[in-house]
């Protein structure tokens, strides 16, 4: 039998939870996109000098399990000298890595930024060759064609791939309590930690997830339909001779 009686004396810590999830996955998206657009035009570049660096950064964080990069994070980085002689100075790189939430923030927006690079760029590899060769007869320049034809259409063809890797990332902060930053799952592990009902802790926990995750595929599906419509094979009906 569930005890509903715990949420409800609960609730606030879950509430404070939920606040931390949001602004941990609203933050590192929109910083691991403003990242991943410029990476991604450099790695559909033909010359391996310039997409080499780019697929080694992508490689290392799609690579590797996004807890041992914040662990590496959180721990790591105050094992070198030149980032304790920050901390000494008192500079702003300090400022970001000195608490969890720095520390959290960063790893996500990078985890978060190497997939994205790699979504973008393989829409960008989709596009079209006549839309290319179209603005090339207008006389657009490389620059106003990334601007104005590459980009927006790759965006559009990538949100089918970008709202999974949103889904993922929300999913993905529940292991910011592993670096004491009491998220929506370390809510429950307090819960559960007061109250000793594992079952009832985690599974508040879960259909709150639930809940966000079936919202944002509804809002994703609408936002398809809308901007991808045209991509859609069109359906016709022919009458018989």
């Amino acid at each position: 039998m569930i005890e509903w009686s715990l949420f409800a004396e609960s609730w606030p810590a879950y509430a404070s939870g939920l606040w931390l999830t949001l602004k941990l996955t609203v933050l590192s998206l929109a910083a691991g996109l403003v990242l991943a657009i410029p990476l991604a035009v450099l790695r559909v570049s033909p010359s391996r000098w310039v997409s080499g660096p780019v697929w080694a950064y992508s490689y290392f964080f799609r690579g590797t399990p996004m807890l041992v990069q914040l662990l590496l994070m959180y721990y790591g980085l105050g094992q070198f000298e030149w980032v304790r002689a920050q901390w000494d100075a008192g500079n702003a790189f300090w400022l970001v890595f000195r608490d969890p939430y720095g520390c959290a923030l960063v790893t996500f927006a990078l985890n978060t930024g190497a997939y994205t690079t790699e979504i973008i760029a393989g829409a960008l590899r989709a596009m079209p060759h006549g839309e290319i060769e179209a603005a090339r007869a207008c006389g657009m320049s490389r620059f106003t064609m990334l601007r104005r034809i590459l980009l927006p259409g790759a965006l559009r063809r990538a949100l089918p791939a970008y709202s999974n890797e949103i889904i993922f990332m929300l999913h993905g902060t529940a292991i910011a309590s592993t670096v004491t930053l009491v998220d929506l799952t370390g809510a429950a592990r307090n819960a559960y930690s007061q109250f000793f009902a594992p079952f009832e802790a985690f599974i508040f926990a879960g259909l709150i997830y639930l809940c966000i995750t079936f919202a944002l595929v509804g809002l994703f599906r609408v936002a398809e339909r809308r901007w991808l419509a045209h991509l859609r094979p069109r359906v016709t009906s022919r009458k018989a001779a």
